[in-house]
């Protein structure tokens, strides 16, 4: 019988995800002057670049001229707990601000300062104010300006895509297949090499600000290649999503709000955040608030609040807030910035935010509080890839953004993963194409392989009976919000790894009805394999860090323990199943050890 012959489209580089990261990778390969092709899951433009509202963090010293690459290694290096790849750390500090011009030479309109240079504003965990920003729209604005850039780079774009998985020949990728989500027919790209742009993981979790995309796509197909996974255990919980009503819970509430003068208040009307400050005098109340911020910001040398402290600690203050029956009404806290700032202050800063409330919450912000909860929002963890290129460790794939992991250590500060994207972007696309233009051999695409593939992917139609898809989602969700959430212990863990094994099972047994044109039915039971991979990575590297450290809290080990401080946890597929290791971190080099020896 012949064999089916699918669509087929073949470039030098093939980027896999359209966001800040897979554009920027895009028209840097583009300038290198090879075929690239761009594809993302749904329409160009619907990328979570767009969720970063507050700005890009890169020490242009607009505002402070104090502010250097060195000081923004060490506070993002800090806000990791040292866990960070100090060499990726190190690459973002240095190369950020020129990111930051060359997206403005793009075309990128960002906020002035009275001199006319790039504003930059506070956020959490960053010393000094350093977040170019337009309004609370960067990410928009962003997005806006690479598209424009990307289109006249003679880029070929493939939009409602799906990429099933990587395709190999022998030990080097050598392109991917996938599906049209529109017409359910397939699709294979042949390419010398791969960027993996997917972003994150975070539709494994009930309560998220990420949208459908977001499944784990890139993470699992480049485990399932071989490539080495890092860090999974370190979930970001953004500490403000909006909670009310329930049809907006965990649409995120930018950290822009806390860093323009937005304080965080129980339900008694407390700023409860310097309650979690160890080193706090006890005894503060809400008549001497104002002697204790200004305690605090001399404490600290760095003129902050600990409304911004990084993300981490601000979403297990909350928690234990609303746990201790001092939330808000609808499980949440208060976030104000109504008694700080005037109306049109407000409305001029944070535009979106005003809009998002007022049309979705019925709350005008600049009259009322915010009700604000903690949303699953960022993993940490990804693709280990080498620094300097964004290699993975399987030969002819490069990763970059949320994909990728190492940057950003145990918790990711605001604004750095705006910064990063522009970064890592462009190495990967670089480093793509340089890879492509020294490529050997013929570029094979196994048929063996993409047969398997297609022959999976078309499972659930032929069942007569079986298991519902969206069912197999809500449990994982549920059992991932409850068991893996922000704060974990063993026995939870444990319990939620025998509940993803028997989800699996399940998954096996998926069925959808209907025909492949349109069928959403179809694509959630595809997605369903990336999420309980993704799933149990997260839970595997959980269990296996006996230790709380950034996005990782364990109850029943409360604190960070210097030996974990020194190792990776690392996941790999072999034989069908994950194996999870401990590995060293990189050495740091003695030139900048010695920063962290400085007053901070």
């Amino acid at each position: 019988m012949a064999k089916p012959e699918y669509e087929t489209h073949e470039h030098d580089v093939i980027v896999i995800g359209a966001g800040g990261a897979g554009l920027c990778a895009a028209i840097a390969a583009a300038e290198a002057g090879v075929s690239v092709g761009l594809i993302c899951k749904s329409l160009l433009g619907k990328a979570h670049t767009v969720m970063a509202e507050g700005g890009i963090a890169a020490a242009m010293g607009n505002v402070w001229p104090e502010d250097n690459w060195q000081v923004h290694f060490r506070d993002t290096m800090r806000g990791g707990k040292m866990l960070n790849n100090w060499r990726m750390a190190q690459l973002h500090a240095q190369e950020a601000p020129d990111r930051v011009l060359e997206l403005e030479r793009f075309g990128a309109l960002f906020d002035r300062t009275k001199d006319g240079l790039i504003s930059q504003r506070d956020f959490g965990g960053h010393r000094y104010a350093r977040l170019a920003h337009v309004g609370d729209r960067t990410g928009l604005e962003m997005i806006r300006t690479l598209q424009y850039h990307a289109i006249h780079q003679g880029i070929d774009v493939y939009m409602e895509c799906k990429v099933e998985r990587l395709i190999k020949d022998g030990d080097r990728v050598t392109g991917a297949f996938g599906y049209w989500r529109n017409t359910g027919q397939f699709v294979l790209f042949k390419a010398k090499a791969v960027v993996l742009a997917t972003g994150g993981i975070g539709k494994a979790w009930k309560i998220t600000s990420n949208s459908w995309e977001y499944t784990g796509d890139g993470h699992s197909a480049a485990l399932w290649a071989g490539a080495d996974l890092i860090d999974m255990e370190f979930v970001q919980f953004h500490p403000t999503g909006m909670v009310w009503p329930p049809s907006v819970r965990g649409i995120l509430v930018t950290e822009s709000v806390r860093g323009d003068g937005g304080t965080l208040k129980n339900k008694d009307g407390e700023r409860f955040m310097f309650n979690y400050i160890p080193e706090f005098f006890k005894g503060e109340t809400a008549d001497n608030i104002d002697e204790a911020e200004r305690w605090y910001a001399d404490k600290k040398n760095n003129r902050r609040t600990p409304d911004l402290l990084p993300r981490d600690e601000v979403a297990r203050a909350i928690n234990s807030e609303v746990k201790a029956r001092r939330g808000s009404p609808h499980g949440g806290v208060f976030l104000d910035i109504f008694s700080r700032r005037s109306p049109d202050y407000i409305r001029k800063r944070l535009p979106s935010m005003y809009h998002q409330f007022k049309e979705l919450a019925n709350v005008d912000i600049t009259k009322e509080p915010m009700e604000v909860g903690p949303t699953c929002h960022y993993v940490m963890g990804g693709v280990r890839v080498e620094a300097d290129s964004t290699a993975a460790t399987v030969q002819g794939l490069y990763a970059a953004g949320e994909v990728a992991g190492g940057m950003h250590g145990s918790n990711r500060l605001g604004g750095n993963s705006l910064s990063d994207l522009l970064v890592f972007g462009r190495r990967a696309g670089m480093h793509a194409a340089l890879y492509a233009k020294n490529f050997g051999g013929q570029l094979v695409a196994d048929s063996g392989q993409v047969e398997s593939i297609a022959r999976t992917m078309l499972e659930p139609f032929n069942r007569s009976g079986g298991e519902n898809p969206y069912a197999i989602q809500a449990d994982l969700q549920e059992t991932m919000q409850t068991l893996v959430g922000i704060i974990r212990n063993e026995a939870e863990l444990k319990e939620a790894l025998k509940r993803i094994e028997v989800l699996k099972e399940r998954a096996k047994k998926v069925r959808v009805e209907g025909g492949r044109v349109y069928n959403p039915g179809w694509h959630v039971a595809l997605d369903l394999a990336s999420l309980l991979t993704v799933a149990e990575c997260s839970a595997l590297a959980a269990l296996e860090r006996k230790e709380s450290r950034g996005g990782h809290t364990r109850d029943d080990h409360p604190y960070a323990d210097d030996e974990w401080g020194k190792l990776n946890v690392v996941l790999r597929m072999r034989d069908g199943r994950v194996w999870v290791s401990r590995e060293p971190l990189p050495e740091m080099p003695p030139e900048l050890k010695v920063l962290f020896q400085e007053r901070k």
